[in-house]
């Protein structure tokens, strides 16, 4: 390589490229988790608790691989998010219309879903009703089922990693490149959300997304022991009109280029999305661009 390059959230120079090359000459006997482990450390690569960032790292080889840069060893066994996706068995509820006054559903209970028929029941509304899909979770993430008074599932939302760069968000923070790089961790994504299609309640979108996130730090912080103070997310413009965001409170602060994250050689179109935040806490510009 011949000028320093930014593969995920790291500077990468001729100087790593030949550290990385070096262990593999020195340690053929490794497989890949081995060497990412140990970049982490010479490096350093931690998150903020002090962990390795193993699986960044992970991504990252991998992306140098496809530059060419690298050669790593082959894999040993299917990773163990191919195996979670092989053996997973889809479960769907009663799709019985469900309609009326919000009143009508309310209390609705968020529950935080880990594992168990929860779960499964979680996923399989996203594999089945959301545009988008959903395979497996990667990296630090958070979920909730929502449920309505009769037990019945009217939601499912999925918190996780922010983007790294988006310059919407980063004007409206107010951030330097090094303050995101040293606070990205205190902003959450909303991956997905959705009410299932045969729910049509007014006002139900923006009630789920208002508990969510009144709830969101606290469970964040009790899950992964760190504070988030901003949350974004990314809605299709040729698809939805953000009405429930913006019911929620949330602020809509630009449009993205139509230019896919990882589209290197900058042709790659993908559809125009508008770029939404909402403040966890009065002073998170504050927590945001501390040096």
């Amino acid at each position: 390589m011949n000028q320093p390059e930014l593969i995920q959230g790291r500077l990468i120079q001729a100087a790593d490229i030949l550290l990385i090359r070096e262990l593999l000459t020195d340690h053929p006997d490794w497989h890949r988790t081995q060497l990412s482990r140990e970049l982490c450390r010479r490096w350093p690569w931690t998150d903020a608790a002090g962990r390795l960032k193993d699986m960044a790292c992970r991504t990252l080889l991998l992306k140098l691989e496809q530059r060419g840069w690298v050669r790593l060893p082959d894999r040993r066994n299917p990773g163990f998010n191919h195996r979670r996706g092989q053996s997973f068995q889809p479960v769907l509820p009663d799709r019985t219309p469900i309609g009326g006054p919000l009143a009508a559903l309310l209390p609705v209970q968020l529950s935080i879903v880990d594992s168990g028929p929860d779960q499964r029941l979680w996923q399989s509304l996203l594999c089945s009703c959301h545009y988008l899909g959903f395979r497996t979770k990667v990296g630090r993430t958070l979920s909730y089922l929502a449920r309505d008074r009769h037990g019945r599932p009217v939601g499912c939302l999925l918190f996780g990693a922010a983007a790294w760069q988006t310059a919407p968000r980063d004007r409206f923070i107010g951030w330097t490149a090094e303050q995101r790089q040293r606070h990205l961790h205190k902003v959450v994504n909303n991956m997905r959300f959705l009410v299932p299609p045969w729910v049509a309640v007014p006002h139900l979108a923006s009630h789920l997304l208002g508990r969510a996130l009144r709830r969101l730090p606290t469970d964040w912080r009790g899950k992964y022991a760190e504070p988030v103070v901003l949350a974004e997310t990314f809605v299709d413009r040729s698809r939805f009109k953000g009405t429930c965001y913006q019911a929620a409170g949330w602020f809509h602060v630009g449009d993205t280029r139509g230019r896919s994250r990882n589209d290197v050689h900058h042709c790659l179109e993908v559809p125009v999305k508008a770029v939404y935040v909402r403040p966890l806490c009065r002073d998170f510009r504050h927590h945001l661009t501390a040096d």
